[in-house]
């Protein structure tokens, strides 16, 4: 049974390690972080999994599950708290997990969608309102993209309509990840410096409407100005450019773009503080400690760096990582062998 704080699994790869982590994250998400496509997870020829966990909270033990089912009319993704089937609203944040994984390690130099994508899944756990703004914002922009592409007759009036929702809701959205940001810039930073002394890391907010003033009003304002300019532009090229889903984070290594010029280990590096900012973020904002889950995050450190942050993140409330190598100095409670998709203690 794993226990709090600091629990290592350990084991040659293709042994299941992943997957246990990725069933972890998937009961407090509701989805996978290696795959976008549900039907990936389950094995091939069996047409069900389901994965299920008794999990302790502020509020009491939680009875979390979630099942996939593959057949000839798709796939269908159900979900349970305490037995009973909820909406994936509902389960969201039932159990929230902060995650890294190697391809966390794109965040500093890859599109501006995995940077939105990152801020996307704390706010919509931390927050439900966030999760229906967000889900609103997205069917609305789907909806105008539609009609700008020419799939129906353009109208309007419908035109209106759809940016209007779009100022609605994407006015939420930018007012909360203009607050998350400056948030997490703070930690992230502090959490850098421990790590890499004399290095300051620097994340600053970039949203894709500028306003004078960041106010709810300020910020609707000139989004409307802007979906008025860009009224032209958008129809020409079929599809939507105003608005938070074309919003990015810029990080800067003292004054020096990080995707730029950044080494792989400084970008390694503002990655990990990057994680740990979310972890305490999330905590101070919900009150509760997340579950944070490493996978792969030692196989690039030293024998005493891998002691110096498992040290740090041992104080973490539960902490789940997967490794290939024994790491020294850890607690035998700590330990857990996995080898052919089986667990045992150490």
């Amino acid at each position: 049974m794993p226990g709090a704080g600091l629990n290592v699994l350990i084991g040659r790869n293709a042994q299941g390690k992943s997957n246990l982590l990725e069933a972890i994250a998937l009961l407090g998400t509701g989805k996978s972080f290696r795959t976008a496509r549900d039907a990936e997870l389950v094995r091939e020829g069996i047409g069900l999994a389901s994965v299920s966990a008794q999990a302790r909270v502020a509020a009491g033990t939680l009875r979390l599950a979630c099942t996939i089912a593959v057949g000839g009319s798709g796939t269908r993704k159900t979900y349970t708290v305490n037995g009973q089937g909820v909406r994936y609203a509902r389960f969201l944040g039932s159990v929230r997990v902060v995650t890294f994984t190697p391809a966390d390690l794109h965040l500093v130099s890859g599109p501006p969608s995995l940077r939105r994508a990152t801020i996307n899944a704390a706010l919509a756990q931390e927050q439900p309102a966030y999760y229906a703004d967000l889900a609103r914002y997205q069917k609305i922009l789907a909806q105008k993209n539609a009609l700008l592409r020419g799939v129906v007759a353009l109208d309007d009036d419908l035109l209106a309509t759809y940016n209007a929702g779009l100022v609605e809701s994407g006015t939420r959205l930018m007012l909360a990840r203009r607050a998350y940001c400056a948030q997490l810039a703070v930690v992230a930073n502090a959490a850098h410096r421990s790590w890499a002394p004399g290095a300051e890391l620097h994340l600053a907010y970039e949203p894709n409407v500028r306003a004078d003033v960041p106010t709810a009003d300020g910020i609707a304002g000139a989004f409307i100005d802007a979906l008025d300019r860009a009224r032209t532009n958008e129809l020409r090229r079929g599809s939507a450019i105003v608005g938070p889903h074309r919003d990015d984070v810029r990080l800067t290594l003292d004054t020096q773009l990080l995707a730029a010029y950044g080494s792989q280990g400084q970008q390694r590096t503002a990655v990990l503080a990057l994680k740990a900012a979310e972890y305490a973020v999330l905590r101070e904002r919900t009150g509760e400690a997340p579950v944070l889950i490493l996978d792969d995050v030692l196989s690039e450190l030293d024998p005493q760096r891998q002691a110096a942050f498992l040290e740090g993140v041992g104080r973490y409330e539960q902490v789940f990582i997967a490794t290939t190598s024994e790491p020294v100095a850890l607690p035998p409670a700590a330990r857990f062998h996995v080898e052919g998709a089986s667990v045992r203690a150490a």
